[in-house]
């Protein structure tokens, strides 16, 4: 028996959103992940990364994760409208698609700020995606030159987030 896309699991879920699932998983750097939705389980296991729990801080997203409405068309705060290519300026990309998070709990200050020293394997912020939350990490030592993303953001696979000038 052939079954399309729009297909239902006896869980509610389309075959689509399992996929989805799959391929989130398998694109970020989470180790472990499961998932339970009626008959419906999921468990995958991938690559090692490290990971930030903050309990009763954030609550969890219903699922699927509500996508927040988009803001204004305006900059952040502390980027530059038009930024500019330096020589020795690296980027952090997004390693997966959620929300960003700029400081460990609400009301706390952010971990990194403009102008910040960093050094390699420092954590930048945290994604949080299918209710885990995900460290982002300097990849090099350097300088904070520019923050791309607003707290609490919606951000996309291979977004970059960071501009670090070593």
């Amino acid at each position: 028996m052939a079954t399309d896309n729009k297909s239902n699991t006896s869980s509610g879920m389309t075959v689509h959103e399992v996929i989805s699932i799959i391929k989130a998983v398998s694109d970020s750097n989470i180790e472990n992940f499961e998932f339970t939705q009626g008959d419906t389980h999921i468990s995958l296991s991938g690559r090692k990364a490290p990971m930030c729990f903050v309990p009763g801080e954030m609550p969890p997203p219903p699922f699927p994760m509500a996508v927040p409405a988009p803001a204004p068309a305006e900059a952040p705060a502390e980027a530059s409208a038009e930024p500019e290519k330096k020589e020795n300026v690296q980027e952090i990309k997004s390693p997966l698609v959620g929300v960003f998070y700029r400081s460990p709990a609400a009301g706390e200050k952010p971990f990194v700020s403009i102008g910040d020293t960093v050094k390699k394997g420092q954590v930048l912020g945290i994604i949080e995606a299918m209710k885990m939350m995900n460290e982002i990490e300097s990849e090099f030592d350097g300088v904070i030159e520019e923050i791309l993303v607003e707290n609490e953001g919606k951000v996309e696979f291979g977004q970059t987030l960071f501009r670090i000038s070593k």
